[in-house]
């Protein structure tokens, strides 16, 4: 049988697939915008030709969608429909949050600006947000007309033989546009609090743009908050970043969810010469599924990008990095560190590309993948991979999967350590290698205490 003709069978006989289907008729409709109807059209095609990801496409042959698939979600979350109750949950969510979160995290005396979405959609009564002429952050149908939104929206992330990032671009229903003008040098982070509250199953596709000008530099954080409840919530995020040149952008992604929540995130980033871009994802305990694409887009010769990520999973989750790195010019030079710890049945996937084209000479490319599983019922599935098309680089690659070292826990213990606190020290040891690369000391001390608390297992 034809394989796109399968596909579209398989689709056409869920019932998600149907309600996709009507959604997007509907979101169409209303689409006023001509260009912005015809990316919605083609990536909507692109979608039906692809159709949701499958353990037979080879970037997901370790991470199997289809269970998570068959709740019976809403596509929507109306924003004015959460009640006074939830209302005022939600802002006693967000203040132990921030709070948790040390008291340089916390809001208007010091230490970083606020940015609250509620649903996806921003919330100015929660939020505290900086002067225009350091950052400026709008709703895409503010942003629609701007510069910035017209020359980077949707032109970095990748639609081709991804269907979930199709999905997102043909039926986003808004997105945050966040751009620093050339030369702004944002004075404390930018805290993006994503609140997540809903009396039923929902799927929720957020979208986000952002845009670093030429000699700009920003740094944020990104959280997630859900509620206790037990409704699915499926997030598909897609989020795009331009650094143009000499910008530089420190992100930080700190993901946590409770169980039922599963998250399909996409980031994909243009750089330009003299340019720097840090990520540092981590992931904890808690949601059913958390799966990061990471892409950069190296276009332009002389800058550097570098990558961190510590996953710790626990009880049946799966957590999953791909991340791509595309170097095409000269005297580029990336960076790449993950770890993992995997404690019960939990289950790891990381699979690394660098891609060094033919006229990237000079570049510098580095990748690292070491894992740790503290249970026999644990398993991490570890792909680095590397291709060159240039002779003049320096480039490597490698990954490690192994238990806890006996001798060095037996050691600890014959010095009167004991038997958890031997094994707590060892973990937190080997995921501090990742936590020391963050920049922020407010932000490292409360990762390494979050840390500290998973391994003791509060």
């Amino acid at each position: 049988m034809n394989l796109k003709f399968e596909t579209m069978i398989n689709q056409v006989e869920t019932e998600l697939y149907e309600r996709l289907k009507a959604k997007f008729d509907l979101v169409l409709m209303q689409c006023t915008q001509p260009e912005m109807r015809e990316l919605r059209s083609n990536a909507y095609e692109i979608f039906q030709e692809t159709g949701f990801p499958t353990i037979k496409n080879e970037e997901w042959r370790f991470t199997n969608l289809q269970p998570f698939l068959k709740d019976n979600y809403e596509l929507e979350i109306v924003p004015h429909a959460i009640s006074v109750e939830e209302s005022g949950a939600a802002a006693h969510l967000i203040a132990s949050h921030t709070e948790a979160i040390q008291q340089s995290l916390k809001g208007e005396q010091k230490g970083a600006y606020r940015l609250v979405l509620m649903n996806g959609v921003m919330s100015p009564q929660h939020s505290f947000l900086p002067e225009e002429s350091m950052l400026r952050i709008l709703p895409f149908e503010a942003a629609k007309d701007t510069a910035g939104f017209k020359k980077y929206f949707g032109k970095i992330a990748s639609l081709k033989d991804n269907g979930l990032a199709a999905l997102n671009t043909a039926m986003f229903s808004d997105g945050i546009y966040i751009e620093a003008p050339k030369n702004a040098v944002l004075d404390k982070p930018l805290h993006i609090i994503h609140v997540m509250i809903t009396g039923n199953n929902v799927w929720v596709q957020p979208r986000s743009l952002f845009v670093i000008q030429e000699h700009a530099s920003v740094e944020v954080i990104e959280t997630v908050i859900t509620d206790k409840r037990d409704r699915a919530i499926f997030v598909n995020a897609v989020s795009e970043a331009a650094l143009e040149t000499g910008a530089h952008f420190h992100h930080y992604d700190i993901q946590t969810g409770r169980a039922a929540s599963r998250f399909v995130k996409r980031m994909e980033v243009s750089q330009a010469t003299h340019s720097n871009y840090s990520n540092y994802t981590f992931s904890f305990p808690g949601a059913d599924l958390i799966r990061n694409n990471l892409t950069l887009h190296l276009n332009d010769k002389d800058l550097e990008s570098h990558l961190y990520g510590l996953y710790l999973a626990a009880d049946k989750q799966l957590v999953d990095n791909h991340t791509e790195v595309h170097h095409k010019f000269p005297n580029g030079e990336s960076n790449q560190l993950y770890k993992g710890i995997l404690l019960d049945e939990s289950r790891a996937v990381f699979n690394g590309k660098i891609y060094v084209y033919e006229d990237a000479q000079k570049t510098n490319a580095f990748q690292q993948s070491n894992n740790l599983l503290f249970s026999d019922k644990a398993t991490v599935n570890a792909k680095p991979q590397l291709e060159i098309f240039a002779d003049d680089v320096k480039c490597s690659h490698g990954t490690t999967i192994g238990q806890m070292d006996k001798e060095a826990l037996f050691y600890l213990q014959s010095r009167g350590i004991g038997a958890q606190s031997a094994r707590t020290l060892m973990m937190a040891a080997f995921a501090f290698d990742v936590t020391e690369k963050v920049k922020n000391p407010t932000l490292r001390s409360y990762l390494e205490k979050e840390i500290r608390k998973i391994m003791a297992g509060d």
